[in-house]
């Protein structure tokens, strides 16, 4: 059940009246505005958001609308609506969706520390050849949100936030290669360190991994749109992109130049195709933005993006062919 207190001017209210047929309301006249107290189920908040912004124009500050959620609500007019309505799908507001990719779009030092943990975790797992000890990590890493947040943001055509969020996950990538590179090089100063066959696993910058990470991408999103657990999803994401990494970081360490760039491809493929595959969801998911200037925009940036992903794609599965 969701509250709807929306203010409005007197001329915007007399519009809005029309749409509360068949609604649990209340109004009240304040300061020359009117206040409206809706009740909706929670199936019902989208498509009913739509339609206020299709009536009404917020660009005026005396025009207000907030959402809440209370705790409880006894009403025979709602348990008469539900019973008619049962088979009603629930789609989550793009509002909301977009202000849970807020914490993604900045880096704090919870993020990277963690970050920095899981790395460390993964690197002591490939070196013990324990893939208890990779998942473990997988579970630890972050890395999730920023695919998510970029994959949302591409969707309603925030570019500045969609390349903040990849930027975010850059550096925080390139955190967990630097310090596996140095862990790596401080181990081998205690110990003779072998090349397990996980970390092998990770050298071989094969095409299918591509595919792959769409699937996964694809899944992970699919999968926080029907309320499975962030953790859960996230190791789809950290699989195919902490481990390559860490093995980047071992690689710089241990091996020449030229080995170096297969897993730095792998890497690099593997990210691509999570952010291929969860832009696909959004657009499965019917995640956009609601006014129509909105989704000018917001197709304009998705075919663009759409666009140099294809073609970053292949061009890394020409150099995958050489490597």
């Amino acid at each position: 059940m969701k509250k709807i207190t929306l203010t409005l001017k007197k001329q915007d209210a007399d519009k809005t009246k029309k749409l509360l047929e068949n609604k649990l309301f209340f109004t009240e006249e304040k300061k020359g505005l009117t206040q409206f107290t809706i009740y909706l189920k929670d199936e019902e908040l989208d498509e009913f958001i739509n339609k206020l912004d299709e009536t009404i124009d917020f660009r005026f500050k005396e025009n207000l609308l907030e959402v809440s959620t209370p705790d409880f609500v006894e009403s025979a007019v709602l348990k008469r609506s539900e019973k008619t309505k049962e088979d009603a799908k629930e789609k989550t507001p793009v509002e909301k969706l977009l202000d849970s990719t807020r914490a993604y779009l900045k880096l704090d030092l919870s993020k990277m520390a963690l970050t920095s943990i899981a790395g460390a975790i993964a690197l002591i797992g490939l070196f013990m050849n324990n893939v208890a000890i990779i998942i473990g990590a997988m579970l630890l890493s972050p890395l999730l949100g920023p695919i998510y947040a970029f994959a949302i943001n591409t969707a309603v055509g925030e570019s500045k936030d969609a390349f903040k969020s990849i930027g975010n996950l850059l550096i925080m990538l390139l955190v967990v290669v630097i310090l596996s590179s140095l862990f790596t090089e401080a181990i081998t100063f205690f110990s003779s360190l072998s090349i397990t066959s996980e970390i092998m696993s990770r050298m071989d910058a094969n095409f299918i991994y591509i595919i792959m990470a769409i699937l996964l991408g694809f899944a992970s999103i699919l999968a926080l749109s029907k309320g499975i657990s962030e953790s859960i999803a996230g190791v789809a994401i950290a699989a195919a992109i902490l481990p390559p990494a860490v093995v980047v970081g071992i690689s710089l360490a241990m091996f020449p130049p030229a080995e170096v760039m297969k897993p730095f491809i792998l890497t690099i493929d593997n990210l691509l195709g999570l952010m291929t595959g969860s832009l696909f969801a959004t657009l499965i998911l019917n995640i956009g933005p609601r006014k129509y200037y909105e989704k000018t925009v917001a197709k304009r940036f998705i075919k663009r993006t759409s666009i140099l992903l294809t073609l970053l794609i292949v061009l890394l599965f020409i150099i995958s062919i050489y490597l």
